[in-house]
Parts: C-alpha cells; structure tokens; sequence
C-alpha cells in the first residue's frame, strides 16, 4: 500500500480532531479556544481520551464555557460535571485546576486566548512554553493544544510532534512535520494530527493499517 493510500485510509477511519469528538465547533473565538484549553487540562493526566472527552461535554453542558463562567462556577459543581462523566481519581483535583487555570486567563490574557496567541507572536516554542503555564499542562498538553489549535492557527502548521511522527514511521509515512504537512492540504494537518494518535492508541489499528 503506497503512502498517499495509508493516508488517505487514516483521515477516512480516524482523522476525527478531538475537538470535534468534545462537540467544539473550532473558530478562532474566546469560547471555543478556551473550551480546547479545557480539553487540554483533562487530557493532560493519564486517563482514557475518551473519559476527558466525555468530562469537556459535561463541563460544557453545565455552562462552562467560558474562563469567567467556570471561575464563577462552584468547585462542587465542577466535580460533580466530572463524576457524571466518571473521570474519577482526579475529579476534585482537576476541579481546582480549572478554577485556577480561568483565573489566570482572565486575569493574563483578559479572557481571550488569543491574546496568549499574540503573546507567542508566531512562535511555537514561545506558544509552547506560555500553555505550560496553566495548572496542570505540561509538555505533552502544549503538544495536544497546539496539534488541534493548529486548524483555526495556520501559522502553527504543520504541527506533528514526536508522538505523532513515530507513529507516522511505523506506518512507513514521512515522519517529520514537514513531511507530514507535505502529504495533506494544510487544512487537514489537524485531522492527521489526531489520526496519528487516536491510532497510537487503539489497539490493533496500525497492524491492520498496515496489513491493508
């Protein structure tokens, strides 16, 4: 099977962003970044995606939406959104990671993040660096906000990082971002992004990709 086939047959089968899968309609608005920056802080401790997803779409149906709603939100409130989508061990603890992460968006970037955007002013490792100051993201949660970010921030494209590009070389696919973004129109960078992952994590998927 030649690359382009692989790849196409990714985008087909997983190239759903995990933005898309938490119901969050990406635009470069206040709302829906900072519901990504949300995902991000429950994706960035080890539980299963689809637990952080189902905990974004509880927070979100609650009226979290926004960095002023959720620092207005009552901790218990948080926790209980968390419960109801069984991310549990780490409930009360990311409760107070969201409260204090709105807080410090509204009070460093006035609510909008893409303040934070310009603040990196077109550098990744700057942009990178900034994320990491949230509770709760590290390194790997900078990587999981910039490879979906990178849909509505073409200047982050093509953003694959290691995991994704060691994922593409098991597949026998350009493994590095250059060459990944080179196999897609730039506006699917995004989707590629997740493939790679969501096929990192399933079990059986890249055996079965490459078999085909």
């Amino acid at each position: 099977m030649t690359a382009d086939t692989t790849t196409s047959r990714l985008l087909s089968a997983y190239g759903r962003t995990y933005a898309q899968q938490a119901g969050i309609t990406l635009r470069d608005k206040p709302s829906p970044l900072y519901r990504l920056l949300v995902l991000t802080v429950l994706c960035s401790i080890r539980i299963s995606a689809d637990t952080a997803v189902a905990a974004a779409r509880e927070l979100s149906r609650a009226g979290f939406r926004t960095p002023r709603a959720m620092a207005r939100s009552r901790w218990q409130d948080r926790v209980d959104a968390l419960g109801r989508a069984h991310y549990v061990r780490y409930d009360e603890s990311t409760a107070t990671a969201l409260g204090d992460g709105a807080r410090l968006v509204l009070e460093r970037w006035h609510g909008d993040l893409r303040r934070l955007r310009d603040e990196a002013d077109g550098d990744p490792d700057a942009l990178r660096g900034l994320l990491q100051e949230v509770p709760r993201i590290g390194p790997v949660g900078a990587d999981i906000f910039c490879r979906e970010a990178q849909a509505v921030w073409p200047w982050l494209r093509p953003y694959f990082d290691d995991r994704a590009c060691r994922v593409a070389r098991d597949l026998g696919l350009p493994h590095t971002p250059g060459g990944l973004g080179r196999s897609v129109p730039p506006e699917d960078h995004a989707r590629l992004a997740a493939a790679l992952v969501r096929v990192d994590l399933s079990k059986g998927a890249a055996r079965e990709l490459r078999a085909a």
